[in-house]
């Protein structure tokens, strides 16, 4: 810990990780320590938007600085266990960007870790806290709604051929996992266990349309919860030039629907004026994010990993709470491969 109580910072892959260094640069509660990228034109890229921060291109150095007690893994996601594990084993508390990993063994070996050394190690899930979730979740989980009948989640994105060229790694089984299920619309696939429950089993197909890469750029799932309520889920990279990210929950009781972080409908059969509770709530959650008054993105996850090791509290998304998201697109992708309902 530095001067002040305030926590060093470091970050280790400088692509999304960015956003982390911008995000504990900009902290009132931490200082932005290190940085560390194998490329060296980015580090110094990186060096010379954030000054004080050490520049390091080998993990081991990094792993040596003392004055680091969190660092955000922001390395390609097959990468995600061996750096979180060994961050953890060398004293550090962990921020470990989306997906947990690529397979559960992997996501198995962080949690063993994170039990292992007692430290802090969270998974960045940002979405939750987009400014229109939270009210969504309480109209579920209060019973608003009803019973849950069924929800449409659709992740309909655009990426032009250059986004994968550029980065090798994107769209690989070996490094990516998957390609625009588990890159691009693993958020709204942790958004629908976390809204609708546990899942009890998937039916899905997959497709590659339009890109140069080893994985899919489409898939298309029939989601069974354990609660009997049903979900289809799309992810896509093919929705020129990017649409919507449908986020649509339906019960006996009430009816949300969203576009990511934009209230879009909110009709509740226990309103006494369901036009006039509507017209609130939009103007409330409508325009999305813009208008949040507390921390959202990348901020909300840096600053909720900080506050844990301050505060000595678990983080917001736990390695296991990262799992479930995992679990459901492996048994997608298990799906569509074979052919067969995947039973999780």
């Amino acid at each position: 810990m530095l001067k002040n109580n305030r926590l060093g910072y470091g970050v280790l892959g400088l692509g999304v990780g960015m956003a982390h260094a911008e995000a504990a640069f900009s902290s009132e509660n931490a200082d932005l320590v290190a940085l560390c990228d194998i490329n060296n034109d980015r580090l110094s890229d990186a060096a010379e938007a954030f000054p004080g921060a050490a520049a390091y291109n080998n993990f081991d150095d990094m792993l040596a600085d003392p004055r680091i007690d969190i660092i955000s893994v922001c390395l390609p996601s097959g990468m995600h266990a061996d750096y979180v594990v060994k961050a953890l084993r060398a004293g550090k508390h962990v921020l470990c960007e989306k997906p947990i990993d690529i397979s559960l063994e992997a996501a198995e070996r962080i949690e063993a870790a994170r039990l292992e050394t007692g430290l802090r190690c969270g998974i960045c899930m940002q979405n939750r806290n987009n400014i229109n979730m939270r009210p969504i979740k309480e109209a579920i989980d209060s019973g608003r709604m009803g019973k849950l009948l069924f929800g449409t989640f659709a992740v309909k994105w655009f990426r032009p051929a250059g986004y994968f060229s550029s980065t090798p790694w994107r769209g690989t089984w070996a490094m990516d996992g998957g390609g625009s299920l588990i890159n691009q619309s693993i958020h709204t696939v942790d958004l629908m266990q976390w809204l609708m429950g546990d899942v009890e089993s998937v039916t899905s197909k997959m497709a590659l349309f339009e890109h140069d890469i080893e994985t899919e750029d489409f898939t298309a799932s029939l989601i069974s919860f354990k609660s009997g309520a049903t979900a289809t889920f799309i992810s896509t990279t093919c929705a020129y030039p990017g649409l919507a990210t449908e986020i649509c929950v339906y019960g006996t009781d009430g009816s949300i629907e969203a576009d990511a972080d934009r209230l879009l409908t909110w009709r509740m059969k226990d309103s006494p004026d369901y036009e006039a509770e509507e017209k609130a709530m939009l103007k409330k959650y409508g325009q999305g994010n813009s208008l949040s008054t507390v921390p959202v993105g990348h901020v909300s996850m840096v600053e909720d990993i900080i506050a844990a090791v301050r505060d000595g509290r678990d983080p917001q998304i736990l390695p296991t709470e990262g799992m479930k998201s995992l679990r459901i697109i492996r048994a997608i992708y298990d799906s569509a491969k074979t052919g067969k309902q995947i039973m999780l």
